[in-house]
């Protein structure tokens, strides 16, 4: 494994990255790399192996096989050096409900060789008038506003966010998102997992698309999927049935269209495929490969 002052513009790197238990793969195979001050959103349907994969980065579950380097050190021998340059937002915290939203704080600052200013955190996370409040007080949102806080406090090099804005309301989803801004500008690599995906088209720079244990595909957010996954669609009613057609230059399409059929198509409407429709369509097309190896071996099983 590379020492971190070998580790370059790299803070994770994953190569054929497995996790098997028996004979079931939850993680097949999965290469990916994140540059240093990257935000990175790895999707993926429930039980798909994201969560998996992302416990093996953070050091908290070992892998069966493959080579894994954050931060230039192996997460499952890293020990406290490692951790401490970690920050981690899980989907629920053990939190002392007894403790106020800055005890909380100061004893977990009391954790990291450089933590940040309590007070600022508590200010960065939107809980001033909480500050004094017991976190067992707190409403769920409020509550998950400190779970940031803890994760951010220790100053961390690499930042994982694992469905951050659950219980948000959508006017604390977009403060969340300024604070994060401002934590990806001071040069922090984050790893976001969402199942809001305008959240990974705001905050993300590349996107990676984990199903049935396999990355699918990877890339800037902005060419998410390649071209032909984002080629426009014009949809149209056509003798009362539904009909679509992808194509590279919808307008010529639809004018040769009207053409055709002598006026303007009923129901005519070009859509260019979301971030979502491009997941979406990624994880069936998982599920249907996994679904026909799966009637393929039943059907060899018949035939023994």
């Amino acid at each position: 494994m590379q020492t971190d002052e070998g580790a370059g513009a790299v803070a994770v790197r994953a190569r054929d990255l497995r996790k098997t238990y028996g004979d079931r793969a939850v993680v097949d195979g999965v290469s990916f790399e994140i540059e240093r001050g990257e935000t990175f959103a790895l999707l993926g349907p429930n039980g798909a192996g994201k969560s998996t994969t992302v416990e093996i980065l953070e050091g908290y579950r070992r892998r069966s096989g493959g080579d894994v380097e954050v931060l230039g050190m192996d997460p499952a021998t890293g020990g406290l050096d490692l951790k401490a340059r970690l920050g981690i937002v899980l989907q629920s915290t053990a939190q002392s409900g007894m403790a106020t939203v800055r005890e909380q704080l100061r004893q977990f600052a009391g954790f990291y060789p450089h933590p940040r200013d309590v007070d600022e955190v508590i200010a960065a996370v939107g809980l001033q008038t909480q500050a004094k409040t017991r976190i067992s007080r707190l409403s769920g949102g409020q509550q998950r506003r400190v779970d940031v806080a803890l994760g951010i406090i220790g100053r961390p090099e690499l930042l994982f966010l694992d469905e951050p804005t659950t219980g948000f309301d959508p006017h604390a989803r977009r403060e969340f998102w300024d604070l994060i801004r401002g934590l990806q500008a001071e040069g922090t690599t984050i790893v976001l997992t969402t199942h809001y995906l305008d959240e990974a088209a705001q905050l993300a720079d590349r996107v990676g698309v984990i199903a049935a244990g396999r990355m699918r595909a990877i890339g800037p957010v902005a060419g998410f999927g390649g071209d032909e996954a984002r080629m426009p669609i014009v949809k149209w009613h056509e003798q009362g049935m539904p009909r679509q057609e992808r194509t590279a230059d919808p307008f010529g399409f639809a004018t040769a269209l009207a053409a055709r059929l002598g006026g303007a198509p009923d129901e005519l409407e070009i859509v260019r495929p979301s971030l979502e429709d491009i997941y979406l369509a990624l994880v069936a097309e998982a599920e249907a490969s996994v679904d026909s190896i799966g009637d393929a071996v039943a059907i060899g099983g018949e035939e023994r």
